[in-house]
């Protein structure tokens, strides 16, 4: 007995305590970061591969609640950017559709797991694109001198180019300007400001200033 534990339990025994110490300090580090967690995300849904001749015409579009699982230390250090939401719209015609989103959607680190995926089908309307020109007028405000009125206004350029879902732009009648302040013109004054239109879905293509010229008069029975 006496050579049993001098040759296996004494022998380096001080070498053999300090192995396990480093071998419980290591498992106490490490067994926790091993411990299955969950969290939940919320990102955007990515559309791949939308036909070049159609716009998405929904007016909301809701962002992907992707829950998922792993080990503690993959959650804790994820971040958004590493999960998404991506539908393929390939096949996409003008119309509605609805499209299943799943985990098969979901692209993440492959020690992850997706638990759930919320909405699971997302409703889409799909329109031609069309792309045309419109009137750009001017918003004038201000108070006026006395005796004075607009007697015109120019605009430079007078129409913008806009593109968008085919029948949100046609309703687009002009695109209008920022409110242009001509309080104390009494000649003439130009200003320069931006052109919006007020359609979410309808964006103005190569947005930049525009120029509005207002040229004032003497107004009738002004007794000048």
């Amino acid at each position: 007995m006496k050579d049993f534990l001098r040759r296996w339990v004494l022998h380096n025994f001080w070498l053999k305590v300090l192995s396990l110490l480093i071998a419980t300090g290591l498992w106490l580090a490490i067994a926790p970061e091993q411990e299955p967690a969950e969290v939940e995300v919320r990102v955007p849904i990515e559309f791949q591969h939308v036909p070049a001749h159609l716009e998405i015409s929904s007016m909301t579009i809701p962002d992907a609640q992707i829950r998922v699982r792993g080990p503690e230390s993959a959650i804790r250090n994820l971040s958004s950017t590493d999960i998404h939401a991506e539908l393929e719209l390939g096949d996409a015609k003008p119309g509605e559709r609805t499209f299943d989103l799943t985990a098969q959607q979901i692209r993440h680190s492959s020690d992850l797991h997706v638990v759930q995926v919320v909405p699971g089908q997302v409703h889409l309307s799909f329109d031609t694109r069309l792309t045309r020109d419109v009137e750009i007028r001017a918003r004038v405000t201000g108070n006026f001198v006395e005796g004075e009125r607009i007697g015109k206004i120019l605009v430079d350029p007078q129409t913008i180019t806009i593109t968008g879902p085919q029948h949100h732009v046609q309703e687009v009648d002009a695109a209008t300007t920022d409110p242009v302040d001509v309080s104390g013109t009494t000649t003439q004054a130009t200003f320069v400001t931006m052109v919006y239109v007020p359609d979410p879905l309808v964006q103005v293509v190569n947005p930049a200033p525009v120029r509005v010229t207002v040229i004032m008069e003497k107004a009738a029975g002004s007794g000048q």
